[in-house]
């Protein structure tokens, strides 16, 4: 597999609890952030044009995730993910959440490309699923 695309952020007030522990439905805000930057970014489609212009969604279809050490109120938080199968309408992508050397937690989440008029899957755009499988090699 090539070198996972990654994406920094910082853990916000916004995403913490009392004790500046994040709480855990962040990390999933957190995750969609670095899936819109992957689509812009490496996929080449950004999410509003996808959404807005091409009338195509990605809904998270399935989720786990394991989690192994809290994340704290101003930590530098690297996101990293990767594809690990590409279907013709689908895509299983592992994702870990590092700080330096030590990951906070870890998982898989499978994307589904939908046409959001009939709200049902389709194929992914030819350059996006070219882009998704170049990143399994």
């Amino acid at each position: 597999m090539t070198l996972p695309f990654v994406h920094h952020t910082r853990v916000r007030f916004a995403h913490v609890d009392g004790a500046g522990i994040v709480f855990y439905p962040r990390w999933f805000e957190m995750l969609n952030e670095a899936m819109e930057e992957w689509f812009a970014g490496p996929l080449g489609r950004d999410f509003h044009a996808l959404h807005i212009e091409d009338r195509i969604g990605t809904p998270t279809v399935r989720l786990e995730c394991d989690f192994a050490h809290p994340g704290m109120l101003g930590d530098r938080i690297d996101i990293a993910l990767a594809p690990e199968r590409v279907g013709t309408s689908s895509c299983s992508l592992r994702f870990t959440f590092g700080r330096g050397d030590e990951t906070l937690l870890s998982g898989l989440a499978i994307l589904v490309c939908m046409d959001l008029e009939t709200q049902r899957s389709r194929p992914w755009p030819d350059s996006i699923g070219a882009a998704m499988r170049a990143a399994l090699a």
